[in-house]
């Protein structure tokens, strides 16, 4: 996966397919893959790549041996109790379903490749947001001196009706983020462009190489009071 990968599996979201049973795969990084496969409307066999903040689609093409499921640029080709999954940068990665690996094979490497960053937003009850405001989260790697912060992935949520706080998940690969990496975590909600409501301390999204749940409350800026 690349660090951009939440829009990309957004736009990659399909028609949603009939109800399957999702089958872990184990991959050689030690990152835990969940597959359903399943057929779209039309009846034609399709997979559903599982993530914490996206599933997507992949129909299947024709291959030559076992079943290819594609969505360009994200590829996925099984073969018995095997799997091969390329993300957009061609990054490869083999697995293989859980149930055909022994009990210890089976477990979780000590440091998977994909992060699952989670957390919550709030802000002061007594400043209620203009209709068409939206909450924007980001997760960044804030690592690098003189240079704006690295963008690994966004989430837009809509905050009208939604009771304070409002969770969000997302998910990054730890691979692609690098060794001297500082993921961090920040808000802000906006109204045509306007900011009106911003997280003003550095929350660290990820500690000694694992994720920390981060909940926010943020601050209002110049606009951020209703009127």
């Amino acid at each position: 996966m690349t660090l951009r990968i939440l829009p990309l599996l957004l736009a990659l979201a399909a028609l949603p397919a009939t109800a399957a049973e999702r089958v872990a795969y184990i991959c050689d990084n030690g990152a835990r893959l969940s597959i359903s496969f399943s057929a779209d409307a039309d009846g034609r066999p399709q997979a559903t790549l599982h993530f914490a903040d996206a599933d997507v689609v992949l129909p299947q093409i024709p291959s030559a041996s076992g079943a290819l499921y594609r969505a360009d640029p994200i590829r996925l080709h099984t073969k018995g109790d095997e799997a091969t999954f390329e993300d957009n940068s061609g990054n490869a990665r083999r697995c293989t379903r859980a149930d055909a690996l022994p009990p210890a094979a089976a477990q979780p490497a000590a440091a998977g490749s994909f992060l699952d960053l989670t957390g919550s937003v709030a802000w002061p009850q007594d400043k209620p947001l203009p209709a068409g405001a939206v909450l924007i989260v980001r997760i960044q790697d804030t690592s690098r001196a003189g240079a704006p912060a690295l963008t690994l992935a966004e989430q837009r949520i809509d905050p009208a009706g939604q009771t304070l706080p409002i969770p969000y998940a997302m998910t990054i690969d730890r691979d692609l983020a690098g060794k001297r990496a500082r993921i961090t975590a920040s808000a802000r909600v906006e109204r045509a462009g306007k900011l009106l409501f911003i997280s003003d301390t550095v929350n660290l999204a990820v500690v000694d190489g694992q994720p920390r749940h981060v909940d926010m409350v943020l601050k209002p800026v110049g606009g951020g009071r209703k009127r």
